[in-house]
């Protein structure tokens, strides 16, 4: 059987300085959403911070489909 070491750095742990770096972007309006779709597909993305991303887009869209039918109740009352 042959050991091959896994050399993705895709695999390697965000640090730090990196997860600030990404929390800052997160608080920009707009830039942020754009952001999370780059951190969520794309293909250099560490795998952590793109599962995070993807979380966070559903959280967004949930919440966006809470808020429509919210509005649609209220204007229908």
């Amino acid at each position: 059987m042959e050991n091959q070491l896994n050399t993705d750095s895709r695999d390697e742990p965000v640090s730090v300085g990196e997860w600030m770096l990404t929390i800052l972007v997160s608080f920009i309006p707009l830039i942020n959403i754009v952001m999370y779709f780059i951190w969520a597909f794309g293909k250099n993305t560490k795998h952590s911070k793109s599962n995070w991303a993807r979380a966070i887009l559903l959280w967004l869209t949930i919440v966006m489909a809470f808020y429509f039918f919210v509005f649609l109740a209220i204007i229908s009352a």
